[in-house]
């Protein structure tokens, strides 16, 4: 039986469309202030996973909803369980959109909307990938699961949950990344800095300080206010250091304080580069007036160790596996407050294999000694690598190889995606090679026909793997 896949997608658009763009208007952004018990992340996350399960049982799909954490569209019979895994949730919108980032909006041919690429438009796509397997009848031998999870933008408790609940899958992927593959997984961890608020007598005080949304992005805004006799200066000063740098950014006095404010570009924490860190950069100019106690431990260290250097070599702590690339930091968040004593800045590691995350806290350790602060861990993710010879990966990647005309091979990345959750799991798309990164950034987007690409490419994929 000869299938043309892209035809198969085309006969679907205008549905695929439309049920994407109704999960991209919903702003499934975590707020644990609104939790309810139904909805334990707070409704955006829980409107977006009911949403996507009645698109599922529209379609005549068996559907699970698990305690507003997670859910699944399931499909087959067989002894094996392959698991598709998706989110629903998104990161923050954040400031700098030229459009309303919850109302999508197709120009040029891409579709603009928070959560485009990151992950609905993707998830979208597989999930007409397995539609298409359905609706053709093909015959298949193996389970299948469409997992949804709703909190993969922070701790995973969603597919923590699901997995903690249900029969674990036996192979999959995630559609959360890039294509051609995605076999390997640098570890993550995050560890927060913590400050007293201690600004003792100096010349300068710092009042205020802050920066970023979450720890996995690359802060785009920051800000701080200060006192200082010596305006004029600070301000001539401020307005040659944006002028220097590729930043933005705008300073004025209000009252007997000083405003500083500050733009630079976010950026996935995988890879730090991508972004341009206004909070270090804000660090980096302020450094240069005098501060005192722990608000100039603060200033001193964001500065000193954390500008511009995502490879830890101010720390002397750089390291790299051939396989798996750098160990990176990004500095999400900063917020200091001279009357709070729990004044923080959030570090994110991604971290290949031959070293752990005791090897970043004693590097950390070893540069903050000195000053009054005290070091918080998360969660751990170790390295996650699948091989180029497992029949998973190479079932993925004849499929996108036959459908673009691409040689392709497997890659390894410092995001964290679904696909770890399984000893053989790995990433399978959505982005094309060659297309602009923008997720966690402003005006995400993702093209009109890379969704359609991507749909043909994982209904092949889904049948490939369960027949």
């Amino acid at each position: 039986m000869i299938i043309n896949w892209q035809t198969e997608v085309l006969k679907r658009k205008e549905d695929l469309l439309r049920d994407l763009k109704s999960m991209l208007q919903i702003q499934s952004v975590r707020d644990e202030t609104l939790a309810t018990k139904s909805a334990p992340l707070g409704p955006g996350p829980k409107k977006a996973l009911d949403n996507f399960l009645e698109i599922g049982k529209r379609d005549g799909f068996e559907t699970l909803e698990l305690d507003g954490l997670a859910g699944h569209i399931a499909y087959g019979q067989g002894d094996e369980t392959l698991a598709i895994l998706g989110h629903v949730d998104v990161m923050p919108a954040g400031k700098g959109w030229n459009t309303d980032p919850f109302v999508p909006t197709i120009k040029d041919g891409r579709l603009y909307a928070r959560g485009a690429s990151d992950d609905k438009g993707p998830s979208m796509a597989a999930y007409y990938g397995l539609k298409i397997v359905k609706e053709l009848g093909l015959p298949i031998n193996k389970k299948i699961r469409f997992i949804l999870g709703t909190d993969e933008e922070s701790q995973w408790r969603g597919m923590t949950h699901y997995f903690d609940k249900m029969p674990a899958p036996d192979f999959g992927f995630s559609p959360d990344a890039f294509f051609p593959i995605i076999n390997g997984e640098k570890g993550n961890v995050t560890f927060v800095v913590k400050f007293k608020g201690d600004n003792k007598k100096a010349p300068t005080k710092l009042l205020h300080f802050e920066a970023g949304l979450r720890e996995n992005m690359v802060p785009r805004d920051a800000s701080a206010i200060i006192i200082a006799d010596n305006y004029s200066e600070i301000a001539d000063d401020f307005n040659k250091f944006i002028q220097s740098n590729p930043i933005s950014g705008e300073i004025h006095a209000k009252n007997d304080k000083i405003v500083l404010e500050l733009i630079g570009k976010a950026a996935h924490a995988q890879e730090p580069k991508n972004g341009e860190n206004a909070g270090t950069y804000l660090a980096k100019f302020l450094q240069k007036y005098e501060f005192a106690g722990d608000a100039k431990d603060f200033i001193d260290f964001a500065a000193n160790y954390l500008h511009l250097d995502s490879r830890m070599k101010k720390m002397d702590a750089a390291f790299s596996d051939e396989i798996m690339g750098d160990l990176t930091m990004n500095a999400g968040i900063f917020n200091f407050d001279e009357e709070s004593t729990n004044n923080t800045i959030t570090l994110n590691f991604r971290f290949p294999k031959g070293m752990d995350e005791n090897d970043i806290r004693s590097s950390i350790d070893k540069v903050t000694s000195k000053m009054n602060v005290s070091l918080e861990q998360g969660r751990v993710q170790v390295p996650h690598y699948v091989s180029p010879k497992d029949p998973l990966v190479k079932t993925l990647l004849d499929v996108y190889q036959r459908q673009t005309g691409q040689e392709a091979q497997g890659m390894v990345v410092g995001g964290g995606t679904y696909g770890r959750l399984m000893k053989r799991g790995v990433a399978f798309g959505a982005m094309f090679p060659g297309v602009p990164d923008t997720m966690h950034q402003a005006n995400e987007f993702i093209p009109v026909d890379d969704v359609l690409k991507a749909a043909a490419i994982y209904a092949e994929a889904i049948y490939e793997l369960t027949k």
